[in-house]
């Protein structure tokens, strides 16, 4: 089937602002049958248009989402006479593609978008699309461009296509040699920008003389750029709103570090600046030589990052390191949770408290190296048991670990580690790691900037950096830092394990809240985080408060994709089509503790999903928090309820989450219907009175 057909294009296009002109351009895809839900696919892009206007220089806009509204890749063309503000700077748009993919961005067709973002660079191309007359023409435009059987080219450097788009470049004169550059581009979908960012700096090199390859990090895929490729460039240009991937391979080169939407607005400065950095480093010889470490800043303001506040970033850096705590806190906590079972069945009531004397060490009956017995539920047990303590040693040093690596990139990986060690023997538990992991990404990343001699800079990756860093943190935090934290854990220790009545109750409340409020947003992971973290100073005891904070947190984030496949059951009529496939599956995912499972809902209905989701989370994690349920695994949701401590009572408790969340969606949207229904009813022309 064709990207467009002449159902989807509007010549004439009007709207008061670009919202009712993007409904304008959705309604031509339900008319064509490729969109089920207009209203969910006007909120998923209205969705994208909140992160970043999609307005580009040249009177031009590329409004686009992916949507489970949308059952085939399709484009809608419109031309608006007077424009329409798209928030682009140069002013108002008058040619707009809406773009529409769906959810799955499986489909071969997204293979060429690509090449439309890159159209769209082209003067010949949008002079074509102004001056066309009929529909018919606007089709046979896109798709002399845009054909289904042709999948996305590499940078068009080369060959009879580029001959024929080549601008013939400036005269390059004697001091002026003509260099070669390379590039990564990408943005939060990857289906325009990337694309259009790599035309505009090919086309910006090829008039400066200069040659460059970009790799496109976007929804088509990507073809890396080789190490040949990168190592003869002269400069590197990134312009992206989402990590570059595999960042290091561009380690000691000169590089420019913007905005996707920089690129495509500015090119042949972006060009310009790099060709001005490569001959800069190349007549400062120490500036050359030397290699910046990965991930540190890059060798000009990165318009990106600056538009990165420091509380966005912390977050970054935290969450970091928490994602690879997570796995030691798994394997960890379900290995002791399984031995304090299997010890309860081989020793009785007391079995918990008696496995905990076993380990490696010692020549008695506790050493399991020596007195392992393949028959003995006993040994199982405490096989399980050492193994899990073990994970559970790593959670602070990996957690101060990585959030300094994602401060310092790998120059920050042994003062985190380090630092977090030492966090753990002074008892300084997650907190400590936290302090450690920021302060040895801080002092890494400054030492990695340092301007050496060429002779020392074999040596500053595997030995200066890491020594002088550990140094610095270890050093700080046991004279400085590490006693103040200790009694601070000390009183947060104290404090959850004085809880009790209201005091559980209202920390189960808040938690709750925090967990379905967004929905795996910022303050969803704040909660989490905090939980997971909490596990480090639980260590193996089962009555811990951290572990009922964790499972307060859990049954918390179930509640949402739970109530909402719940409601489309019982009252379907008030749900899309898409929704109530959206709910069949959000039943699955609600069991295995994947809030993002009601993020389709809230999309298209925040407010009323919200605050449903809120209110119904905030009562189970208050229920789990006051019945004293237990939780030492980080995830799994109803699949690790063997594990969990007092599980009727757990899952009582998310019962009645799921309720009321349900029964409050329900009712608001039961309202809005009969509002809409009212209105409508006002609104229609009173049949005039019969005549006799």
């Amino acid at each position: 089937m064709p990207l467009i057909n002449d159902e989807q294009v509007v010549l004439d296009l009007t709207g008061s602002d670009r919202h009712e002109a993007t409904r304008a351009l959705a309604a031509q895809l339900v008319a064509s049958g490729r969109c089920t839900d207009l209203d969910q696919f006007v909120a998923d892009v209205r969705e994208r248009e909140s992160k970043t206007a999609t307005g580009l220089p040249g009177g031009i806009a590329i409004p686009h989402a992916r949507s489970a509204a949308i059952s085939e890749a399709s484009l809608v063309f419109g031309r608006i006479a007077d424009g329409i503000d798209w928030g682009a700077k140069d002013g108002p748009a008058h040619l707009v593609f809406l773009i529409a993919a769906p959810a799955d961005g499986g489909d071969a067709h997204m293979q060429v978008l690509p090449q439309l973002a890159r159209a769209l660079m082209r003067d010949d191309f949008r002079a074509a699309l102004q001056a066309a007359a009929t529909p018919a023409e606007v089709v046979a435009i896109v798709e002399q461009h845009v054909q289904l059987d042709t999948s996305p080219a590499p940078a068009r450097t080369e060959g009879a296509d580029a001959a024929e788009q080549r601008i013939e470049p400036q005269p390059v004169t004697t001091d002026r040699r003509a260099m070669r550059f390379v590039g990564v581009t990408s943005c939060p979908t990857g289906i325009a920008h990337t694309y259009m960012a790599a035309e505009a700096l090919e086309n910006a090199a090829r008039e400066a003389g200069h040659e460059i390859r970009v790799e496109t990090q976007g929804s088509a895929g990507s073809t890396p750029l080789s190490a040949a490729q990168i190592s003869e460039a002269d400069a590197v240009i990134f312009a992206h709103d989402v990590e570059v991937k595999e960042r290091a391979r561009f380690a000691g080169k000169p590089i420019i570090d913007v905005g996707v939407k920089k690129a495509i607005s500015d090119g042949p400065q972006l060009i310009a600046q790099a060709a001005e950095l490569a001959v800069a480093w190349q007549t400062d010889p120490d500036r050359a030589r030397t290699e910046p470490a990965p991930g540190a800043e890059s060798a000009s303001e990165d318009d990106g990052s600056a538009r990165i506040g420091f509380g966005t970033r912390l977050r970054q850096w935290l969450m970091t390191g928490v994602s690879y705590m997570i796995p030691f806190v798994a394997a960890g906590g379900i290995l002791i949770a399984l031995s304090f079972m299997l010890a309860q069945i081989a020793l009785g009531e007391n079995g918990a408290i008696e496995i905990v004397k076993y380990s490696l060490t010692g020549d008695d009956q506790y050493n399991i190296a020596q007195n392992f017995d393949p028959a003995s539920l006993t040994s199982w047990a405490a096989l399980a048991n050492v193994i899990g303590s073990a994970s559970f040693g790593f959670l602070v040093p990996i957690l101060s670990g990585y959030i300094a690596f994602a401060i310092a990139d790998r120059p920050g990986l042994v003062p985190g580690i380090v630092g977090g060690s030492i966090a753990v023997t002074m008892d300084a538990g997650f907190l400590g790691g936290i302090v450690t992991g920021l302060l040895a990404g801080a002092v890494a990343r400054w030492i990695s900037s340092w301007k050496v001699h060429k002779g020392v800079r074999g040596v500053m990756p595997v030995v200066v950096i890491p020594l002088l860093s550990s140094l610095v943190t270890a050093g700080l935090f046991i004279t400085v830092l590490g006693r103040p934290i200790v009694a601070l854990m000390t009183s947060l220790n104290d404090g959850l394990n004085s809880l009790t009545g209201g005091g559980v109750l209202v920390l189960g409340l808040i938690l709750g809240a925090m967990m379905g409020f967004d929905l795996g947003g910022p303050v969803n992971k704040v909660a989490y985080g905090f939980a997971t973290a909490g596990l480090s100073a639980a260590g193996t005891a089962m009555d811990a408060p951290q572990l009922k904070i964790m499972a307060a947190v859990m049954a918390a984030g179930m509640v949402a994709p739970l109530a909402l496949a719940l409601a489309t059951a019982v009252a379907p009529k008030l749900f899309s089509a898409p929704e109530r496939e959206n709910g069949k599956a959000a039943w699955l995912l609600g069991a295995s503790f994947i809030s993002e499972g009601a993020i389709p809902f809230a999309a298209a209905d925040p407010i009323r999903i919200i605050i449903a989701s809120t209110i119904g989370s905030a009562a189970t994690g208050g229920l789990v928090m006051l019945f004293g349920s237990t939780l030492l695994a980080p995830h799994g949701g109803i699949w690790v309820l063997p594990l969990i401590g007092q599980p009727l009572l757990f899952v009582a408790a998310l019962a009645v989450g799921v309720a009321i969340t349900a029964a409050l969606v329900v009712l608001l949207k039961a309202m809005a219907a009969r509002r809409a229904s009212t209105r409508a009813a006002a609104e229609a022309p009173v049949a005039a009175p019969a005549t006799v």
